[in-house]
Parts: structure tokens; C-alpha cells; sequence
């Protein structure tokens, strides 16, 4: 999954608003990836959208958007889905009994 995308801020800006992403939390956003040298891992930008109030299909298509297939995207919130168990629950683990 070590895939890089490149987008535009104006585009981004653009795709966030065709979703609804108020302007405010556009602005942060921007600010946040400023922050890190305008990069973003993936897992954050969807975290990141979610705690914006993005729904999980929106927040696919916004990746489709920017160019991601949908095996990546699918693996991108496979992973999300585990870091939040492991911040909700701890570490997982697998667990087999023979």
C-alpha cells in the first residue's frame, strides 16, 4: 500500500466541499498537512474525515477522487478499522485453538 498521490490544494478544496466539509474544517485540515510538509498518510486523511463528520462512502469516493484504487481504499479502512479497535480495546491478537 506504500502507494503516493498527489493532489492539489485547490482540488482537494474542491472535492472536500462536493462532500460537504464545512469550510472551517477544510481550512484545518489544509493546516494540519501544511504541518507535516504538505503529506498525509492515508489512514490519517480518513480519520481525519471522519472526525469531520464524513461518512465512510464519502470519505472512499474523496480517495477515488484523488486517484486511489478500490483495493487500496478497502485497505486503508481495513486498517483504520484495526487502529481504532486497538485504541478502543487494545492490541489484538489472533487466536486460534487447535
Amino acid at each position: 500500500m506504500a502507494n503516493t498521490y498527489i493532489v492539489d490544494r485547490i482540488r482537494l478544496e474542491k472535492i472536500l466541499s462536493a462532500f460537504k466539509v464545512s469550510t472551517k474544517n477544510i481550512d484545518e485540515m489544509l493546516n494540519q498537512i501544511n504541518k507535516t510538509h504538505r503529506h498525509i498518510n492515508a489512514l490519517a486523511l480518513v480519520s481525519m474525515l471522519h472526525r469531520y463528520g464524513v461518512k465512510p462512502a464519502d470519505a472512499a469516493s474523496i480517495l477515488r477522487r484523488i486517484g486511489v484504487d478500490d483495493v487500496t481504499i478497502t485497505e486503508i479502512f481495513n486498517r483504520v478499522d484495526e487502529q481504532n479497535i486497538s485504541e478502543t480495546y487494545g492490541k489484538v491478537v489472533e487466536l486460534s485453538v487447535d
